[in-house]
């Protein structure tokens, strides 16, 4: 499956992606991940932003994991 980046925070939907076989790797390396899940919590004050990754980025806040998981999966398969 794919290589998903997901932060530290979110054990819920690093759980539930694993279960679903996607392989799980630290934020830290989403440079190479297909997809990135983000919590949300983090917010940007200055209004400045780096992009370090292609990947389809995800903001979990306020989802479930199994939400997570539908959008993930609709990212990596577009119909």
């Amino acid at each position: 499956m794919a290589r998903i980046a997901v932060e530290e925070s979110l054990d819920n939907v690093c759980e539930t992606l694993r279960e679903s076989g996607h392989e799980i790797v630290p934020m830290e390396n989403a440079a190479g991940a297909d997809c990135c899940v983000i919590s949300g919590q983090d917010k940007n004050l200055m209004g400045m932003t780096d992009i370090s990754t292609k990947a389809s980025v995800i903001n979990a806040e306020g989802m479930t994991a199994e939400e997570v998981l539908q959008q993930v999966n609709q990212r990596l398969n577009p119909q």
